[in-house]
């Protein structure tokens, strides 16, 4: 996802001569070609995330549209209130991104991991929290978040992750993606997991049920009209996410449904759960121990539809 970023963001600076880009002492590597064509345009503002976003928001005050770049743990959490005030109080159209989010740097223990960041940003007003689900939507999404005229929080992976789109698909803020129609259950994945949530509705197809897979992308604002969709065709609607359960896409789908009339479906929420992991391992290790492989998703929505089903015939 980092080096799609790379790209997407230099070529749409050779469009957009406002473009700035801002790092927090990373990326140093990964942004040359940036650098080189626009040597004026781009900041290192060192392990300063705080300081980053007050210089975004001063540059996004003269006209120009700044991205600022670095760890999402760091770009997140480090810097709230900046973005809160900062940003979002005077809606100005920053870009945060922040990469390596969920369990991409599971590696390196808990200071690096993001399962809160969703959590925490979805608190603010004006915000829109922008996850793509794979490299292509890194850069569709990018273009989109730099034509919204607010700011926007855009949830990145870190690299290697598989390709799910074969096309370039049609990218709108608050709208999601049908990536395969089904009739039985649906999966709503946002962000890096969309891969395995294909493999998992793969899966579900094996073993008889239809499954409906959607990449929702956006976060905020809800594409509310799917979800009315869903829950009134499926039986299980599944939201499944690698952030922690608490406030994060699962919890703003439950909120939705929560001020609405009883609806046909159930809500499984897939996630990372409350607790940290503590042994060390790749992003693989820590999404067996907290059940996140497509194998686990399956079994979790089969479950779900199980119980559902034991449920209507108790109703009926």
């Amino acid at each position: 996802m980092r080096d799609a970023f790379a790209a997407a963001i230099t070529d749409l600076a050779s469009r957009d001569p406002r473009v700035f880009l801002l790092s927090g002492d990373i990326g140093n590597r990964l942004f040359n070609d940036f650098k080189s064509r626009f040597p004026g345009r781009f900041l290192n503002c060192g392990v300063a995330e705080a300081n980053m976003t007050g210089v975004a928001a001063g540059l996004a005050l003269c006209g120009i549209r700044p991205v600022t770049y670095t760890i999402a743990a760091f770009n997140t959490a480090r810097c709230f209130e900046q973005i809160k005030i900062d940003l979002c109080y005077h809606g100005l159209p920053v870009v945060v991104v922040g990469v390596g989010a969920g369990l991409s740097y599971a590696e390196l223990g808990a200071t690096h991991a993001a399962c809160e960041d969703i959590a925490i940003l979805r608190s603010l007003p004006n915000l829109a929290i922008v996850c793509p689900g794979d490299a292509v939507e890194v850069t569709e999404a990018l273009r989109a978040a730099l034509e919204w005229p607010g700011p926007v929080y855009l949830r990145l992976g870190k690299k290697g992750e598989p390709r799910v789109h074969k096309v370039p698909p049609e990218f709108r803020i608050g709208r999601a993606i049908v990536l395969e129609e089904g009739a039985d259950v649906c999966l709503l994945s946002t962000g890096t997991l969309l891969p395995a949530t294909a493999d998992a509705a793969r899966e579900l197809r094996g073993r008889g049920i239809s499954a409906e897979l959607v990449s929702f992308h956006t976060v905020k604002p809800l594409d509310e009209p799917m979800l009315s969709s869903a829950f009134s065709r499926f039986s299980v609607v599944a939201t499944v996410e690698e952030h922690g359960a608490v406030g994060g896409f699962g919890a703003s789908v439950a909120e939705w449904l929560a001020d609405r009339p009883p609806q046909r479906a159930r809500l499984c929420r897939i996630t990372a759960g409350e607790g940290f992991v503590r042994s060390a391992g790749h992003q693989s290790h820590a999404r067996e121990i907290l059940g996140l492989t497509p194998s686990a998703i399956a079994a979790r929505v089969l479950a779900a539809r199980l119980e559902a089903g034991s449920l209507s015939k108790a109703a009926a």
